[in-house]
């Protein structure tokens, strides 16, 4: 038997592209062709392929070749390929044998330093790739591959974490500065950073709780990046009937860690990943470089799916762009200096969020019982904000709830019932009378119309437990 009769066995010739010589070729004598070849298939990953003795030894790797020596991938050694599949790219057909679309990543050629059952030791000298690579038998079919030289000159690996940058509630910028400024729109939606690799996707929220679970229609976003490493900045929102980001909708795909719940929900609420920046590409960090070469990169990438896009950004033009907000019943606008790095973790002057729509974020501290339709159930929550002293109590919330979010707070809140009044200073005996205290650990998010003299919320109204937030950072907008 021939060593390409595994190949054969799993191909049609007259349902596949890809090339199937009837016989075994002869070896040109001499082993230095390799290629890379990236395979959308069921999952995305790299095959990795050397010639050896008149065919092409492979080995699929999920993540591609490791440019970091203190990282090893997982490589698994798959059937000999003919050296023809080497110059391979197309579309293998929905249902044959790796079906999906393969495309040349990198080719070259190599030396050999060791070959081996169990260890092969190579130089690769590619377009992309270059330097000395082992891989090592861990299994059966299972080996790790391992860069043994030093990572590329400037080379940097991608964070663990980045912190979002912050922006400051405040006004437009003069008229004189306007064209210092981008302007983006302000989405009502949930901050997410995205940290992209080997075509695998983790999001991870403002307070760092991994979310990935919950969105699953997102991760075909690091399918469409392939090899591009990248952590980008944005804002998962859920859009009404008419294309509009509404909060509430959101409500129900957060905090989902169930992968069946999550798909059947993004059957329901689709959500979109609504990127504004990047952080880190391709092995090298971006924070220090101005907003306008970070979105530069950013369309640079042509991210567009169906659960992703890149909305536009205006520079200059910032009085139009709130017009433009208020008329389409968004929340309002992000302006930022033009010239800004990207401070992560920080809050800046050089974001200024400018509200067509005042809202706040608040710490529940307890709950009133409702009377009448609401008989049984909340009437009404008990709201603070940390203060020099403690928790201080700034009003009560009883209007914005549907019939679900109240059967939703209750569940939420009776497990954290206390005895004891949270707040530094007690409210004010009506307030409170008859209150069922919590302890104060979950925020939540109200509109109002202004903020009184003595430091209470006017008209609030609530939108929704804020899971991404903590009780540590609720701090007065004014």
């Amino acid at each position: 038997m021939g060593e390409l009769n595994t190949y054969r066995r799993k191909r049609n010739a007259d349902r596949t592209p890809e090339p199937v010589p009837a016989e075994d070729p002869a070896p040109r004598g001499r082993d230095e062709e390799f290629v890379v070849q990236e395979h959308h298939a069921r999952a995305l990953h790299w095959d990795f392929r050397l010639e050896r003795g008149g065919v092409l030894v492979s080995w699929a790797v999920p993540k591609g070749l490791p440019l970091d020596p203190g990282s090893d991938h997982l490589a698994v050694h798959t059937e000999d390929h003919p050296l023809s599949y080497a110059t391979f790219e197309g579309e293998i057909p929905r249902g044959e044998y790796g079906g999906g679309t393969v495309t040349i990543w990198d080719t070259g050629t190599y030396e050999t330093l060791k070959w081996t059952d169990r260890e092969v030791e190579v130089v690769l000298h590619g377009g992309r790739i270059e330097g000395r690579y082992v891989l090592f038998r861990t299994g059966d079919d299972r080996w790790e591959i391992h860069r043994r030289d030093p990572a590329p000159a400037g080379w940097e690996p991608m964070p663990a974490l980045v912190p979002p940058m912050l922006a400051t509630p405040g006004t437009l910028p003069p008229a004189a500065e306007d064209a210092d400024w981008a302007y983006e729109m302000k989405w009502d939606g949930v901050r997410t950073i995205a940290y992209a690799e080997g075509g695998r996707l983790r999001l991870r929220s403002r307070n760092d709780h991994d979310v990935t679970a919950a969105y699953p229609e997102v991760r075909g976003l690091a399918a469409q990046l392939g090899s591009v490493a990248a952590v980008l900045d944005g804002e998962i929102v859920a859009l009404d009937e008419a294309g509009r980001p509404d909060f509430g909708l959101l409500q129900r795909r957060m905090g989902v860690t169930k992968p069946a719940q999550a798909r059947r929900l993004a059957d329901e609420v689709p959500v979109v990943y609504l990127v504004f920046d990047v952080l880190y590409l391709d092995g090298r960090g971006t924070t220090a470089l101005p907003y306008t070469d970070r979105r530069e990169l950013l369309d640079g990438l042509g991210l567009e799916g169906p659960a992703w896009a890149v909305p536009p950004a205006s520079f200059g033009g910032g009085e139009r762009m709130v017009a433009v907000s208020r008329e389409r019943g968004l929340e309002g606008v992000l302006a930022k200096r033009a010239d800004s790095a990207y401070l992560p973790g920080r809050r800046s002057p050089h974001w200024r969020k400018v509200k067509n729509v005042r809202t706040q974020e608040v710490v529940v501290a307890g709950w009133r019982p409702g009377n009448g339709r609401r008989a049984g159930t909340i009437g009404s929550l008990l709201l603070g904000m940390p203060g020099e002293h403690g928790l201080e109590y700034v009003g009560h919330v009883g209007t914005g709830f549907t019939a679900a979010a109240l059967a939703d707070v209750g569940r939420t809140l009776r497990p954290l019932e206390r005895k004891t009044s949270p707040f530094a200073v007690d409210p004010p005996r009506p307030d409170a009378r008859d209150a069922h205290w919590v302890t104060p650990k979950l925020v939540g998010e109200v509109m109002f119309t202004e903020w009184t003299a003595d430091g209470r919320l006017r008209h609030p109204s609530w939108r929704g437990f804020r899971p991404d937030k903590s009780a540590e950072e609720v701090r007065r907008e004014s």
